[in-house]
């Protein structure tokens, strides 16, 4: 994770890695394929953005394989249940993601400028199913 972009233009490193893997107010998911770990997904799903995928991560060997678009999937599916919006945000300069997202039916609602590193915007996108006071969670 920690050796590939988008973490090593944002000068992201294992300390920062195993933050966001150790915080107990995340969801943390692993993709497999025949009990190999190929990826790492970690949800919010509390807060003011409910339903927020905050990192999607492909081991290099693995990528463009689909695999992202597999754990993209099953975040919308896991957080639909309880939420008519998926967030997540996407790296300026990470082309190949944000094009996956908008693939995928996301849409961009906002942009916060030099937001982790200068010279950078993190774009906030949206998938949505719905206004959020006509939602009702699934049992």
């Amino acid at each position: 994770m920690v050796t590939s972009e988008p973490w090593i233009t944002l000068g992201l490193g294992f300390e920062q890695a195993l933050q966001r893997l150790s915080d107990t107010t995340r969801e943390i998911h692993v993709g497999t394929v025949k009990e190999q770990i190929v990826g790492v997904l970690i949800l919010h799903l509390s807060g003011p953005l409910n339903g927020y995928i905050q990192t999607i991560a492909v081991h290099p060997d693995w990528c463009r394989r689909g695999i992202g678009t597999q754990m993209v999937e099953w975040a919308e599916d896991h957080i639909f249940r309880q939420s008519p919006n998926v967030f997540l945000c996407v790296s300026s300069f990470n082309h190949r993601a944000r094009t996956l997202y908008e693939r995928l039916g996301y849409q961009q609602v906002g942009e916060l400028t030099n937001f982790l590193v200068e010279c950078h915007s993190e774009i906030l996108m949206r998938k949505t199913r719905g206004p959020l006071l006509s939602f009702k969670p699934v049992a």
